[in-house]
């Protein structure tokens, strides 16, 4: 597929979405590219019925560095040699264009679909808000997490630090934005931000193994799912059941539900016949 730059990389494989950073030299630091890239193909695959889960990975040894520092340092300083006025090395100066930029992290979030981030190496700032906001993450050993902002006197952005409070609660996420230390992989798995990790050879297979698994899954139902632990995350049980139990008449009556009572009938049976 086309993403429209050589920073992302897209194709569709036995019913998996992929979509992989494209920047391995960068330690696939992000590139404006990426900001209208990522969300167009996340887009893309919420559209396409033969599409069932989205996996998000990137090439090299690195998920992903968060925001390119590097570039902008380098611009500043054209800048200044043009005579222009040196401008502080932060990608934005505006709130709003960073929002719009960190809309791939509300589109994951929102996605009907589920999605899985494979992370190959260590995801920082705000490349750990991207991996945050799938719906799972599978590492490699040797991955870790940084929140990584405190070095450069940031406070947050790409939703990191709303997914980060979260899930490891607000005191804890305070102390891992303050620190900036890595969260090894074994912690991250402890804490509940990564769901698997496996060694760093087998990440590629694994990630695409437990992607494919979900594709061939009953989607509507992992949709509605979704929407229930979504609920569950802001609001209270009196106003979520209602949803939950509309949610569950709206499963009952799928072709997915019949189908799955037929497989667990059938099964019920040889199971009786094996025991006579």
């Amino acid at each position: 597929m086309d993403s429209g730059t050589d920073t992302v990389r897209a194709w569709i494989e036995d019913g998996v979405g992929v979509i992989e950073f494209n920047r391995p030299e960068r330690s696939n630091a992000l590139h404006p590219d990426m900001y209208d890239a990522v969300p167009k193909l996340v887009e893309y695959y919420n559209s396409d019925d033969s599409v069932g889960c989205i996996l998000i990975t990137a090439a090299g040894k690195a998920f992903c560095a968060g925001g390119d520092v590097q570039a902008g340092v380098e611009a500043s300083r054209k800048a200044a040699a043009a005579g222009e006025p040196v401008r502080r090395p932060q990608v934005y100066e505006h709130g709003g264009a960073l929002t719009h930029s960190a809309r791939m992290v509300l589109m994951l979030q929102e996605s009907p679909k589920l999605s899985i981030a494979a992370l190959p190496g260590a995801a920082v700032g705000a490349g750990m808000g991207v991996a945050l906001a799938a719906d799972f993450r599978i590492a490699a050993e040797s991955a870790k997490l940084i929140t990584g902002w405190g070095n450069l006197a940031f406070s947050g952005d790409f939703g990191g630090t709303w997914f980060l409070t979260r899930m490891v609660g607000s005191s804890r996420a305070l102390e891992l934005l303050v620190s900036n230390r890595p969260i090894s992989a074994p912690e991250a798995l402890a804490l509940g931000l990564f769901n698997r990790v496996v060694p760093d050879a087998d990440l590629n297979g694994a990630a695409m193994d437990w992607a494919r698994s979900i594709a061939s899954g009953p989607r509507n139902t992992y949709r509605l799912m979704k929407e229930n632990v979504r609920d569950n995350e802001r609001l209270s049980l009196r106003e979520a059941l209602p949803r939950e139990s509309a949610r569950q008449a709206e499963a009952g009556a799928s072709d997915d539900h019949r189908q799955a009572v037929r497989r667990w009938l059938k099964a019920a049976e040889a199971k009786r016949n094996a025991a006579n």
